[in-house]
Protein backbone atom coordinates (compact mmCIF):
# COMPACT_ATOMS: atom_id res chain seq x y z
CA UNK A 1 0.00 0.00 0.00
CA UNK A 2 1.20 3.48 -1.04
CA UNK A 3 0.83 6.34 1.62
CA UNK A 4 1.09 9.84 0.85
CA UNK A 5 2.49 12.25 3.22
CA UNK A 6 1.92 16.10 3.59
CA UNK A 7 4.74 18.01 3.12
CA UNK A 8 6.00 20.39 6.04
CA UNK A 9 8.46 21.71 3.45
CA UNK A 10 6.63 23.11 0.65
CA UNK A 11 5.51 26.85 0.30
CA UNK A 12 2.48 25.87 -2.03
CA UNK A 13 1.10 23.01 -0.06
CA UNK A 14 2.12 20.07 -1.61
CA UNK A 15 2.15 16.58 -1.41
CA UNK A 16 4.03 13.34 -2.83
CA UNK A 17 3.69 9.91 -1.92
CA UNK A 18 7.77 9.58 -1.66
CA UNK A 19 8.05 12.88 0.51
CA UNK A 20 9.38 15.24 -2.37
CA UNK A 21 10.49 18.25 -0.99
CA UNK A 22 11.60 21.94 -2.71
CA UNK A 23 14.82 21.31 -1.39
CA UNK A 24 15.04 17.99 -3.62
CA UNK A 25 13.90 19.64 -6.75
CA UNK A 26 16.06 22.29 -6.50
CA UNK A 27 18.92 20.01 -6.05
CA UNK A 28 18.06 17.87 -9.27
CA UNK A 29 18.02 21.21 -10.99
CA UNK A 30 20.98 22.68 -9.48
CA UNK A 31 19.17 25.52 -8.45
CA UNK A 32 18.27 27.39 -5.21
CA UNK A 33 14.98 26.27 -3.30
CA UNK A 34 13.65 29.86 -3.65
CA UNK A 35 13.75 29.26 -7.79
CA UNK A 36 11.86 26.44 -7.03
CA UNK A 37 9.34 28.29 -5.02
CA UNK A 38 8.59 30.74 -7.68
CA UNK A 39 8.45 28.93 -10.44
CA UNK A 40 6.06 26.88 -9.07
CA UNK A 41 4.10 30.21 -8.69
CA UNK A 42 4.42 31.33 -12.11
CA UNK A 43 6.75 34.28 -10.52
CA UNK A 44 7.50 37.02 -13.61
CA UNK A 45 11.07 36.69 -11.84
CA UNK A 46 12.09 33.59 -13.70
CA UNK A 47 12.55 32.91 -16.70
CA UNK A 48 10.11 30.46 -18.98
CA UNK A 49 12.64 27.83 -19.50
CA UNK A 50 13.03 27.45 -15.64
CA UNK A 51 9.62 27.40 -14.91
CA UNK A 52 8.92 24.70 -17.84
CA UNK A 53 11.98 22.78 -16.01
CA UNK A 54 10.29 23.01 -12.46
CA UNK A 55 7.12 22.22 -13.44
CA UNK A 56 7.92 19.41 -15.64
CA UNK A 57 10.64 17.81 -12.90
CA UNK A 58 8.15 18.52 -10.10
CA UNK A 59 5.61 16.50 -12.19
CA UNK A 60 7.95 13.65 -12.67
CA UNK A 61 8.96 13.03 -8.93
CA UNK A 62 5.09 12.64 -8.24
CA UNK A 63 4.78 16.47 -6.44
CA UNK A 64 0.95 17.41 -6.62
CA UNK A 65 -0.96 20.48 -4.83
CA UNK A 66 -2.19 19.50 -1.60
CA UNK A 67 -5.64 21.80 -0.88
CA UNK A 68 -6.22 20.13 2.00
CA UNK A 69 -2.12 21.66 3.50
CA UNK A 70 -3.30 24.39 1.87
CA UNK A 71 -6.52 25.09 3.51
CA UNK A 72 -4.83 24.52 6.90
CA UNK A 73 -2.33 27.08 6.18
CA UNK A 74 -5.20 29.25 5.81
CA UNK A 75 -6.15 29.34 9.57
CA UNK A 76 -5.47 32.53 11.40
CA UNK A 77 -3.42 33.14 14.39
CA UNK A 78 -4.39 37.17 14.36
CA UNK A 79 -0.46 36.95 15.15
CA UNK A 80 2.58 39.26 12.98
CA UNK A 81 5.73 38.45 13.71
CA UNK A 82 8.57 40.99 13.11
CA UNK A 83 12.05 39.99 12.85
CA UNK A 84 14.72 43.16 13.50
CA UNK A 85 18.22 43.19 12.71
CA UNK A 86 18.65 45.35 15.73
CA UNK A 87 16.71 47.83 17.77
CA UNK A 88 19.83 49.73 19.30
CA UNK A 89 19.14 52.56 16.81
CA UNK A 90 16.13 54.04 18.06
CA UNK A 91 14.49 54.31 13.96
CA UNK A 92 14.00 50.60 14.81
CA UNK A 93 12.38 51.06 18.20
CA UNK A 94 9.95 53.75 16.48
CA UNK A 95 9.02 51.23 13.51
CA UNK A 96 7.94 48.26 16.34
CA UNK A 97 5.73 50.58 17.50
CA UNK A 98 4.02 51.80 15.12
CA UNK A 99 3.92 47.84 13.89
CA UNK A 100 2.04 47.42 17.11
CA UNK A 101 -0.06 50.11 16.54
CA UNK A 102 -0.74 49.07 13.19
CA UNK A 103 -1.43 45.78 14.49
CA UNK A 104 -3.95 47.26 17.70
CA UNK A 105 -6.02 48.64 14.87
CA UNK A 106 -6.35 45.47 12.87
CA UNK A 107 -7.19 43.07 16.24
CA UNK A 108 -3.64 41.29 16.08
CA UNK A 109 -1.04 40.29 18.05
CA UNK A 110 2.72 41.54 17.81
CA UNK A 111 5.63 39.11 18.50
CA UNK A 112 8.70 40.43 18.45
CA UNK A 113 12.57 38.87 17.99
CA UNK A 114 15.73 41.11 17.11
CA UNK A 115 18.64 39.57 15.51
CA UNK A 116 21.04 42.26 17.01
CA UNK A 117 23.11 42.12 13.38
CA UNK A 118 24.69 38.30 13.87
CA UNK A 119 23.33 35.82 11.56
CA UNK A 120 23.49 32.74 13.73
CA UNK A 121 20.98 34.60 15.91
CA UNK A 122 18.79 35.67 13.07
CA UNK A 123 18.42 32.24 11.98
CA UNK A 124 17.44 31.12 16.24
CA UNK A 125 14.75 34.34 15.83
CA UNK A 126 13.04 33.20 12.72
CA UNK A 127 12.83 29.56 13.17
CA UNK A 128 10.84 30.55 16.57
CA UNK A 129 9.02 32.91 15.18
CA UNK A 130 7.77 30.34 12.72
CA UNK A 131 6.62 27.79 15.23
CA UNK A 132 3.79 30.10 16.50
CA UNK A 133 2.46 30.01 12.22
CA UNK A 134 2.05 33.83 12.51
CA UNK A 135 -0.31 34.97 9.79
CA UNK A 136 2.36 37.15 8.30
CA UNK A 137 6.25 37.79 9.10
CA UNK A 138 7.59 41.70 8.80
CA UNK A 139 11.04 41.24 8.78
CA UNK A 140 14.41 43.07 8.15
CA UNK A 141 17.74 41.67 7.37
CA UNK A 142 21.13 41.50 8.91
CA UNK A 143 24.24 42.52 6.76
CA UNK A 144 25.45 39.83 4.91
CA UNK A 145 21.80 37.70 4.55
CA UNK A 146 21.81 35.58 1.52
CA UNK A 147 18.39 34.51 -0.08
CA UNK A 148 19.57 30.68 0.50
CA UNK A 149 19.89 31.43 4.42
CA UNK A 150 16.38 32.22 3.95
CA UNK A 151 15.14 29.45 2.18
CA UNK A 152 13.08 27.99 5.62
CA UNK A 153 11.04 30.87 5.15
CA UNK A 154 10.20 30.19 1.66
CA UNK A 155 9.08 27.06 2.64
CA UNK A 156 7.40 27.71 5.69
CA UNK A 157 4.49 29.47 3.44
CA UNK A 158 4.53 31.99 5.93
CA UNK A 159 3.33 35.51 4.15
CA UNK A 160 6.81 37.56 4.47
CA UNK A 161 7.05 41.37 3.37
CA UNK A 162 10.94 42.77 4.11
CA UNK A 163 10.67 46.30 5.70
CA UNK A 164 13.80 48.89 5.52
CA UNK A 165 16.53 46.56 3.48
CA UNK A 166 15.43 43.82 1.16
CA UNK A 167 17.33 40.69 0.09
CA UNK A 168 16.70 41.59 -3.57
CA UNK A 169 16.18 37.95 -4.99
CA UNK A 170 13.76 36.04 -2.46
CA UNK A 171 10.66 36.86 -4.22
CA UNK A 172 9.44 38.41 -0.98
CA UNK A 173 7.45 41.39 -1.21
CA UNK A 174 9.23 44.60 0.24
CA UNK A 175 8.37 47.93 1.56
CA UNK A 176 11.04 50.85 2.32
CA UNK A 177 11.84 54.06 2.15
CA UNK A 178 13.12 55.35 -1.51
CA UNK A 179 16.55 55.42 -0.19
CA UNK A 180 18.16 56.53 -3.38
CA UNK A 181 15.77 59.23 -2.87
CA UNK A 182 16.71 60.47 0.68
CA UNK A 183 20.53 60.32 -0.44
CA UNK A 184 19.76 62.64 -3.23
CA UNK A 185 17.05 65.10 -0.95
CA UNK A 186 20.19 65.60 1.37
CA UNK A 187 23.22 66.22 -0.86
CA UNK A 188 20.95 68.63 -3.17
CA UNK A 189 20.37 70.73 0.08
CA UNK A 190 23.59 71.22 1.03
CA UNK A 191 25.12 71.63 -3.08
CA UNK A 192 22.05 74.41 -2.77
CA UNK A 193 23.74 76.29 -0.11
CA UNK A 194 26.92 76.46 -1.45
CA UNK A 195 28.98 73.29 -0.55
CA UNK A 196 30.67 71.49 -2.97
CA UNK A 197 33.03 69.35 -0.73
CA UNK A 198 30.67 67.01 0.71
CA UNK A 199 31.63 63.87 2.84
CA UNK A 200 29.21 61.03 3.27
CA UNK A 201 29.61 59.09 6.68
CA UNK A 202 28.31 55.12 7.61
CA UNK A 203 26.33 52.89 5.61
CA UNK A 204 27.77 50.02 4.06
CA UNK A 205 27.50 49.05 0.55
CA UNK A 206 27.05 45.08 1.39
CA UNK A 207 22.98 46.55 2.62
CA UNK A 208 20.49 47.81 0.38
CA UNK A 209 19.93 51.42 1.69
CA UNK A 210 23.46 51.82 1.90
CA UNK A 211 23.91 51.25 -1.19
CA UNK A 212 20.62 52.85 -2.44
CA UNK A 213 21.45 56.16 -0.02
CA UNK A 214 25.25 56.23 -1.90
CA UNK A 215 23.71 56.54 -5.07
CA UNK A 216 21.68 59.21 -4.07
CA UNK A 217 24.56 60.90 -2.72
CA UNK A 218 27.22 60.32 -5.80
CA UNK A 219 24.16 60.60 -8.23
CA UNK A 220 23.24 64.14 -6.97
CA UNK A 221 26.70 64.94 -6.81
CA UNK A 222 27.12 63.99 -10.47
CA UNK A 223 24.86 66.21 -12.01
CA UNK A 224 26.21 69.32 -9.99
CA UNK A 225 29.19 68.34 -12.14
CA UNK A 226 31.19 67.53 -8.58
CA UNK A 227 33.68 64.63 -8.99
CA UNK A 228 33.04 61.87 -6.83
CA UNK A 229 35.67 60.80 -4.42
CA UNK A 230 35.36 57.59 -3.32
CA UNK A 231 37.73 58.22 0.31
CA UNK A 232 35.09 60.65 1.36
CA UNK A 233 32.67 58.09 1.58
CA UNK A 234 33.54 56.37 5.42
CA UNK A 235 31.96 52.98 5.52
CA UNK A 236 30.65 51.37 8.63
CA UNK A 237 28.08 50.56 11.04
CA UNK A 238 25.07 53.02 11.90
CA UNK A 239 25.58 53.83 15.40
CA UNK A 240 27.03 56.98 17.50
CA UNK A 241 30.55 55.76 18.06
CA UNK A 242 31.18 55.34 14.75
CA UNK A 243 29.90 59.07 13.56
CA UNK A 244 32.12 60.04 16.02
CA UNK A 245 35.33 58.05 14.75
CA UNK A 246 34.46 58.95 11.41
CA UNK A 247 33.81 62.73 12.03
CA UNK A 248 37.41 62.68 13.59
CA UNK A 249 38.53 61.20 10.47
CA UNK A 250 37.13 63.25 8.08
CA UNK A 251 38.19 66.75 9.59
CA UNK A 252 41.72 65.40 10.53
CA UNK A 253 42.47 65.15 6.85
CA UNK A 254 44.10 67.53 4.59
CA UNK A 255 41.18 68.51 2.79
CA UNK A 256 38.21 68.39 5.51
CA UNK A 257 35.25 68.51 4.13
CA UNK A 258 32.62 71.86 4.41
CA UNK A 259 29.64 69.11 5.08
CA UNK A 260 28.61 65.58 5.62
CA UNK A 261 25.98 63.50 4.82
CA UNK A 262 25.64 61.04 7.35
CA UNK A 263 23.82 57.55 6.60
CA UNK A 264 21.49 58.11 9.42
CA UNK A 265 20.33 60.37 12.28
CA UNK A 266 22.45 58.07 14.66
CA UNK A 267 25.54 58.45 13.15
CA UNK A 268 24.86 62.33 12.41
CA UNK A 269 24.28 62.64 16.09
CA UNK A 270 28.07 60.66 17.13
CA UNK A 271 29.12 63.14 14.46
CA UNK A 272 28.06 65.73 16.14
CA UNK A 273 29.57 64.56 20.00
CA UNK A 274 33.10 63.74 17.01
CA UNK A 275 32.77 67.40 16.27
CA UNK A 276 32.82 68.79 19.08
CA UNK A 277 35.45 67.17 20.75
CA UNK A 278 37.31 68.89 18.11
CA UNK A 279 36.19 72.77 18.87
CA UNK A 280 34.36 72.12 15.23
CA UNK A 281 30.47 73.39 16.11
CA UNK A 282 27.54 71.53 13.74
CA UNK A 283 25.93 73.88 11.24
CA UNK A 284 28.12 76.94 12.20
CA UNK A 285 31.43 75.39 11.17
CA UNK A 286 30.88 72.24 9.07
CA UNK A 287 27.17 71.42 8.24
CA UNK A 288 25.43 68.21 9.00
CA UNK A 289 22.53 66.60 7.69
CA UNK A 290 21.06 62.84 8.66
CA UNK A 291 18.49 60.52 7.40
CA UNK A 292 15.54 59.03 9.34
CA UNK A 293 14.16 61.71 11.16
CA UNK A 294 14.16 59.77 15.10
CA UNK A 295 12.72 61.86 17.64
CA UNK A 296 16.04 62.84 18.49
CA UNK A 297 17.32 64.79 15.72
CA UNK A 298 14.66 67.26 16.70
CA UNK A 299 15.66 67.73 20.16
CA UNK A 300 19.74 68.20 19.20
CA UNK A 301 20.84 71.40 19.93
CA UNK A 302 21.46 72.65 17.34
CA UNK A 303 18.11 71.21 15.96
CA UNK A 304 19.72 68.06 13.16
CA UNK A 305 18.61 68.71 9.82
CA UNK A 306 17.97 65.06 8.43
CA UNK A 307 15.76 63.40 5.83
CA UNK A 308 12.45 62.09 7.10
CA UNK A 309 11.60 58.49 5.91
CA UNK A 310 8.11 58.83 7.00
CA UNK A 311 8.28 55.21 9.11
CA UNK A 312 4.49 55.09 9.87
CA UNK A 313 3.54 55.53 6.20
CA UNK A 314 5.74 52.69 5.77
CA UNK A 315 4.56 50.30 7.96
CA UNK A 316 0.93 50.97 7.08
CA UNK A 317 1.40 49.70 4.03
CA UNK A 318 3.57 46.51 4.89
CA UNK A 319 1.10 45.33 7.28
CA UNK A 320 -1.21 46.04 4.62
CA UNK A 321 0.35 44.36 2.32
CA UNK A 322 0.56 41.18 4.48
CA UNK A 323 -3.02 40.95 4.55
CA UNK A 324 -3.05 41.08 0.87
CA UNK A 325 -0.49 38.29 0.45
CA UNK A 326 -2.28 36.05 3.07
CA UNK A 327 -5.73 36.57 1.11
CA UNK A 328 -3.32 35.84 -2.69
CA UNK A 329 -0.49 33.99 -2.08
CA UNK A 330 0.46 33.86 -5.48
CA UNK A 331 -0.02 37.08 -6.70
CA UNK A 332 2.79 38.72 -8.36
CA UNK A 333 5.68 40.26 -6.02
CA UNK A 334 5.17 43.72 -4.95
CA UNK A 335 7.61 46.31 -3.94
CA UNK A 336 6.53 49.59 -2.09
CA UNK A 337 8.51 52.73 -1.45
CA UNK A 338 7.53 55.04 0.50
CA UNK A 339 9.18 59.19 -0.32
CA UNK A 340 11.11 60.99 2.11
CA UNK A 341 10.85 64.29 2.83
CA UNK A 342 14.18 66.78 3.80
CA UNK A 343 13.47 68.48 7.50
CA UNK A 344 15.91 71.58 7.30
CA UNK A 345 17.17 72.48 11.28
CA UNK A 346 20.15 73.96 12.74
CA UNK A 347 22.74 71.84 11.26
CA UNK A 348 22.94 73.42 8.09
CA UNK A 349 24.34 76.65 6.37
CA UNK A 350 25.01 78.46 3.90
CA UNK A 351 29.04 78.22 3.26
CA UNK A 352 30.57 81.05 4.62
CA UNK A 353 32.60 83.04 1.30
Amino acid sequence: MTVSHANRDGDQGYMSRTRVTLQMIARQLAVSTATVSLALRDSPLVADITKRKVKTTARDLGYSYNRGAAALRMARTNIIAVALHSILNPYFAEILSAVEQRALESGKTVMFGSCAGESERQERVLSTLREYRPDGLLFCPTTGTRSEDLDHLISSGIPVVQIVREIEDTGFDFVGVDDEKAGKLAVEHLLSIGHRRIAMLGGSLDVSTGRARHAGYANALQAAGVTVDDSMHVQGVETREAGISGAHWLLERRDPPTAIYCYNDLTALGAMVGMRQQGIEPGRDVSIIGCDDIAEAAASHPGLTTVRGNHVEMIQKAVDLLGERLNAPTMPQKRLRVQPTLVVRGTTARLAA
